[in-house]
């Protein structure tokens, strides 16, 4: 199985545009990097502290770094569905009801893209009036992924939507592969 298998999410295919993909494999890359430099920053960081010549500038690039990995896994969540999402209500029900409850949902989740998007570009502007110390990057630099997530989210919820109302959001998951056989399916093979 190849990586991009693995790290692209094949569960609710019905939701998804093969299109896209590329995109959720890039970010789930880019998530598995930022999170990597921020454990190594942190590290350094304590080490160069222990030893008693602290890197100052370490501190900064540690914020940046949990900080984007936040905003860029919230969008890729929202595209394999595992945040921002209610499935304990959603998936407890089945036909018109499940749909409206899928669609509000959604809608809410575009709501919050748009706050996002709106809000994060706004902070984004003003941060360019203030600083990050030691170096003097503008703190709008910490704020530019905001809207970015909110862009992503945007377009992943619309895709589910337009997805779900053509194809319905009521789908049976196929097995998962990976998970342990049922205890009946184990000792079905396990006699002569």
């Amino acid at each position: 199985m190849a990586i991009a298998d693995k790290l692209v999410l094949q569960r609710q295919r019905h939701l998804k545009w093969r299109r896209l993909d590329w995109l959720e494999l890039a970010l789930m890359i880019l998530c598995g990097v930022l999170c990597f430099g921020f454990s190594l920053s942190v590290t350094a960081d304590i080490v160069t502290r222990t030893i008693g010549h602290p890197w100052l500038w370490l501190q900064e690039v540690t914020s940046t770094l949990f900080i984007y990995a936040i905003f860029i896994g919230t969008a890729v969540a929202t595209r394999r569905n595992d945040h921002l999402y209610l499935t304990a209500i959603s998936e407890a029900m089945h036909g018109t009801p499940r749909t409206i409850v899928e669609i509000i949902i959604r809608l809410i989740v575009l709501g919050v893209a748009f706050c996002l998007i709106w809000y994060g570009y706004q902070n984004y502007l003003r941060g360019f009036g203030s600083f990050r110390l030691p170096s003097g990057t503008p703190i709008a630099s910490l704020y530019a992924v905001i809207p970015l997530s909110g862009v992503l989210i945007g377009l992943f919820t619309i895709e589910q939507l337009v997805n779900g109302l053509r194809n319905g959001f009521d789908h049976p998951e196929p097995p998962d592969e990976d998970a342990a056989p049922d205890v009946a399916e184990a000792q079905a093979r396990a006699r002569p």
